[in-house]
Formats: C-alpha cells, structure tokens, sequence
C-alpha cells in the first residue's frame, strides 16, 4: 500500500466547508459524491484529503468497458497455476485505503450496483467468486465524483446510487482565488493569470451556445505553463485551451479570436 501513499502535501485552496465536511463524512464512515464541472479540482481535493487523513489512494478512472471484476478482481493465470487477484476496490478494502471512483456514471449500470453494499451501513464487499465476504475496516473510504451538467439522461446517477451519498458540490474558484491558483501551479505572472482567467469567463459564457463545456482551471494551468517556457500567450491558449474545447473551426476561430483580443 506504500506505493499508494501521497508523500507531499498537493496544493489544494478550498473554496468552503470542503475539508471538514469530508473529514466528518470519513470518521462516520460515510461515502461522499463530489459533483461538479471537468478540470474544478475534485481529484486534486481527493489527493489532498488522502494526504490529510495519511490514507492510500486508490484511483479508478471509470469507462464503458468497466466491468464489477475490473473493480473486485479475478482469476488470473500466472506460472501455469490461477491465482485471485484483488480488483482497486477489494484492495482498498482489505487495506483501509480510500477508493475514488472518477466520472463514475461513465462506468455501466451494473457494475455501479456492486459498491451498494459498500455505500450503506453494511460496509461489505460480496465476492461471490471467492465465496467470501470484505468487511471494511474503519480507515476504509469510498468517494465517487461526476459531472452533472455534462452527462446525459442516460447516463445520470441513479437514486439508489445518489442517496447512498454525502454530496459536495464543486466549481470552478472565483476569479481573485483562480488567478492565486493559475499563479501557484505554473510560476506564471500575476497579470498573465488574471488575463487567463477573464479569457475562461468568456469560453465559460458560452457553454450550451457551441460549447459543452467552458475552460476548466485545469486548463489554464496548462496554457500558463506553456506561457512560461516562452509560449507566446496566443498559441498557448490555442493549444491548450481552445482546440482542448472543441473541433468545430468556427467555434474555434471565435474562441481563438477570444483570446487574441486579451494577448
């Protein structure tokens, strides 16, 4: 489990109750749903919050093709003999770590169902191929995050799912506490960062007007550290901000034309 250990604090500012309301949620053994838009900060918070509570994390990205034993495990041949193999969630178990499931709703409807008796006052993990039964220990955490103005109705939390959950909700900073953050994570100038985040507000603004999705802060940090390895500010935002939003070349000649009218 060393090898699932956050060693160094990962910056992370919070923007409310954030931290004492996962930290609450962990003592009582209370799953938490951190719901909110691509690239806000639920992960980074999920890798600070391990880093806090001196727990492992154990990441899942979710897909379509994820299926329950992907998650609790399964026979696997090794020198010619079968051996059990303990799937991120079974590990997490038997080990009192915290397992994240990210974007869980891209995983299928049945392979969700199989963290149920996880997520309620059971606290156990069924393996029916072994004929055996995880009871998690009290250090054991269960988060899940998704983004719910992204994903469609078929692909929405169900209620049996949702209602096992403490939920929080996460957005993308103000504008003085985005700029701090762009500032932190790149070394970029203050000035650059304050042009950044006036230029995501705009992308922002046209969400659902051509674009799904404005630019996260994930994004500008990427554009900011692209600026400060001598990056001219126009192409940094083409790179890394507007060809990342869309492929369409009209909405990507006016979100470029965004950014020109800033640099």
């Amino acid at each position: 489990m060393q090898s699932y250990m956050i060693e160094t604090e990962p910056y992370f500012e919070p923007v409310g109750e954030e931290i004492m309301i996962f930290e609450a949620a962990w003592r009582n053994a209370l799953p938490v749903l951190l719901k909110g838009p691509t690239g806000c900060g639920k992960t980074r918070f999920m890798e600070h919050m391990a880093w806090r509570l001196k727990r492992p994390l154990i990441t899942v990205s979710c897909h379509d093709d994820l299926t329950a034993s992907d998650l609790v495990g399964r026979y696997l041949i090794k020198g010619g003999e079968t051996t059990w193999v303990d799937g991120p969630l079974a590990r997490a178990v038997r080990h009192g770590a915290i397992c994240y499931l990210d974007e869980v709703v891209e995983a299928r409807k049945d392979t969700t169902v199989v963290i149920h008796p996880l997520a309620d006052d059971r606290r156990e993990l069924p393996i029916e191929k072994l004929g055996e039964v995880l009871w998690a220990t009290p250090d054991f955490g269960l988060a899940m995050s998704y983004n719910p103005g992204y994903q469609s109705v078929l692909k929405d939390l169900k209620q049996s799912t949702r209602q096992r959950f403490i939920a929080l909700e996460f957005d993308y900073p103000e504008m003085e506490l985005e700029q701090t953050i762009i500032v932190k994570e790149s070394g970029i100038d203050a000035a650059e960062a304050k042009q950044l985040v006036k230029f995501a507000h705009m992308t922002r603004n046209l969400k659902g007007q051509g674009l799904d999705e404005g630019a996260s802060t994930r994004l500008l940090v990427h554009a900011a550290k692209l600026m400060v390895d001598g990056v001219a500010p126009v192409i940094a935002c083409q790179c890394a901000i507007s060809q990342a939003l869309t492929d369409d070349s009209d909405m990507l000649a006016a979100v470029n034309e965004l950014s020109a009218t800033l640099f």
